[in-house]
């Protein structure tokens, strides 16, 4: 029996049967009126009663066809069926009375009649009882339901809009496994009070103790509007406890504006750390990419595909896409295709070939071009200066000169923020690709922009990957050093604010992204390991391995000697760099790529720090070169001193 029922109440409830049910109903209300019209004495006269009965259904027929009353879904009845179980008992009640008066006016049949007073108790009684079984339906399905289908029972954290839509979502899917037990809110004048029978617990009571006597299986976090630091205190307090956490996503993020169960996922770090989406309804940005013919190179990357991506939403001409990474460039092309997105070329290429860019150029004459192609992993470009150099400094000049020898409008670079004060490799050659551009942006008619931000959540090879793959595999997770952080910010939210600094800059500009606070890569191993449902260190330990080669601590967003000034948008600032000497610096520049010809490391490092000065090596093969710049420092202030000792 109790499978016979789970049965028949996976599927709806049929439209004829529930047809039938409300005829059904309508009919023995008929009945009832007559009771109650004569205090439920037998003696009225039941002669014609079946005749009437005939055509109180007939009516009833009319009037469920006319308004559809019978359509809903049960077990959904809400307001609006309400309503068109009212007009349909009105649609009877008007039809009855009508045969009623016209029957008595032309006398088509002297013996029938109805009194009106029971005409009116019938009409009242419809609308009671055949609204009141629907919402009965409905409270009898959720608790049919409930008993036969819970898999799970969940607290939800907030007892706002949020948390009362989540429980009404929870409720109404007919394949939610799970059973709300109550609501969990900050807010000390909820607590103990109740929604929609469901208690409110207060914060305070959250403990091991209280989950293991409540029995609950997972929290699911329903807050909209609230700050990335108090979201990261809630889960890191929530992470300690024996239950699951999920989390509602952001309203800008339902699937045309609804909210489904299946939204709602387990707690990822990039929930935590990434903040508010930026809503770029900009018509500055239509104006700048409208009708244009577009260039991204290293299109395949997690920063380069993003752009690709935000910029299909715009009315663009033609998108280039450049990339070496054939397997990528090839997986980015069918998605594109998939979506059924036309006038985009994807071209396998490589930035350091001057004959191909040229052609490619020749060929599509870009009006703006944003510059993704690089490599970026500090401890392989340690090793491999040539080829740091190679890609970030002779590559970005190849594509920069193409950029100005073809007349393009605009040209968008992205840098990074180990670009400041570098202490590796990796981040002076895009401090040097920096400086070229912003030489060149003084010497033709394009823009050349420079677009300055941290890492960004879930790119290749970042760290939340590695983290990710080291917990499926049972741990450690390494982290080079217990007091290290860094910035963060979501791929989206980083290619949103390169496009709309891309647009808004004038040439010249280091355009520097706030980037929110600091994280420290300890307690973020720490939190991916409890958010995955393990225990540190029980289940999984943290190694601290050491620093690598060329690596911060610290990362900084302004050089020494920098500072910012605003623009109109709250989240990008203009980096107010040194001024420097254009002819020398493009100089230096060609002299560099030239010397990193011979593979000599030392050399081609040596001539980045002359371009450089404040790229000092840390924890790097490098450093002897800084010890070896002061050493002839000091020789030189020692033989100074002896001159004008011998002066004296």
């Amino acid at each position: 029996m109790r499978k016979l029922l789970k049965r028949l109440i996976k599927k709806n409830t049929p439209r004829w049967f529930v047809f039938i049910i409300d005829c059904y109903i309508v009919l023995n209300m008929f009945i009832v009126a007559y009771l109650i019209r004569f205090n439920f004495d037998l003696g009225f006269d039941k002669s014609q009663l079946g005749y009437q009965l005939s055509i109180v259904l007939m009516t009833s027929i009319i009037a469920f066809f006319l308004t559809g009353s019978y359509r809903g879904i049960i077990r959904h009845t809400g307001i609006r069926d309400a309503i068109n179980v009212t007009i349909a008992s009105a649609v009877i009640f008007i039809l009855l009375v009508g045969l009623v008066f016209v029957n008595r006016k032309f006398q088509v049949y002297p013996t029938f009649t109805i009194p009106i007073s029971i005409l009116i108790i019938h009409w009242l009684l419809n609308i009671i009882i055949l609204i009141s079984s629907r919402f009965l339906y409905k409270e009898l399905y959720h608790l049919v339901v409930s008993d036969l289908r819970i898999d799970r029972r969940v607290l939800i954290y907030g007892a706002g809009e949020a948390g009362l839509l989540t429980y009404s979502v929870l409720r109404d899917d007919k394949e939610s496994k799970v059973q709300v037990i109550g609501f969990v809110d900050d807010n000390i004048k909820k607590a103990g009070k109740k929604i929609n029978n469901l208690p409110i617990y207060h914060t305070g009571k959250l403990s091991t103790e209280f989950i293991e006597e409540k029995l609950v299986d997972e929290i699911i976090l329903s807050i909209q509007k609230i700050r990335t630091s108090k979201l990261l205190a809630i889960v890191d307090k929530l992470s300690l406890l024996p239950v699951k956490v999920k989390i509602v996503p952001p309203a800008k993020t339902w699937m045309q504006g609804d909210f489904k169960v299946k939204q709602i996922k387990a707690v990822r770090i990039e929930d935590l750390l990434g903040r508010q989406p930026i809503s770029l309804d900009n018509p500055l940005l239509h104006k700048e990419f409208d009708k244009k013919t577009i260039l991204i190179t290293g299109a395949a990357g997690s920063i380069g595909s993003e752009i690709v991506l935000q910029l299909t939403n715009y009315k663009y001409n033609q998108l280039i896409l450049i990339d070496q990474s054939e397997s990528e460039l090839y997986n980015l092309q069918q998605f594109l295709i998939n979506k059924g997105l036309k006038n985009i070329t994807c071209i396998v290429a490589d930035v350091r070939n001057r004959k191909r860019m040229d052609l490619i150029f020749k060929k599509f004459k870009p009006i703006a071009v944003f510059h993704a192609a690089a490599y970026k992993h500090v401890p392989f470009m340690e090793e491999n200066p040539y080829e740091s150099v190679h890609v970030n400094v002779a590559g970005t000049k190849i594509i920069a000169d193409m950029a100005m020898k073809y007349k393009a409008e605009k040209f968008v670079m992205i840098s990074t923020d180990k670009a400041v004060n570098p202490t590796n490799v990796m981040g002076a050659t895009k401090r040097i690709a920096e400086m070229y551009i912003n030489c060149l942006n003084r010497k033709g008619t394009t823009k050349y922009v420079t677009t300055r931000f941290g890492n960004v959540l879930g790119s290749n090879g970042s760290v939340i990957p590695l983290f990710r793959t080291q917990i499926k595999a049972g741990g450690p997770l390494t982290v080079t050093h217990r007091d290290i952080t860094r910035f963060f910010m979501t791929i989206p939210e980083a290619c949103q604010l390169v496009l709309e600094a891309g647009a808004m800059g004038d040439g010249g500009e280091i355009f520097v992204f706030d980037m929110g606070e600091s994280i420290k890569i300890y307690d973020l191993a720490q939190n991916m390991i409890r958010l995955s449902g393990l225990s540190f260190p029980t289940d999984i330990d943290i190694k601290i391995t050491g620093l690598r080669p060329g690596e911060k601590i610290y990362e900084e967003l302004l050089a020494d000697g920098e500072s910012t000034s605003a623009t109109y948008h709250e989240k990008i600032m203009i980096a107010n760099v040194q001024d420097i000497d254009i002819e020398k610096v493009i100089s230096e520049i060609e002299a560099l790529c030239e010397i990193n010809k011979d593979l000599d490391f030392n050399k081609t490092v040596q001539k980045m720090k002359e371009i450089v000065p404040e790229f000092v090596s840390n924890n790097s093969q490098y450093q002897l070169l800084d010890k070896e710049n002061a050493v002839e420092i000091l020789d030189v202030s020692s033989l100074k001193v002896k001159v004008e000792s011998g002066k004296g």
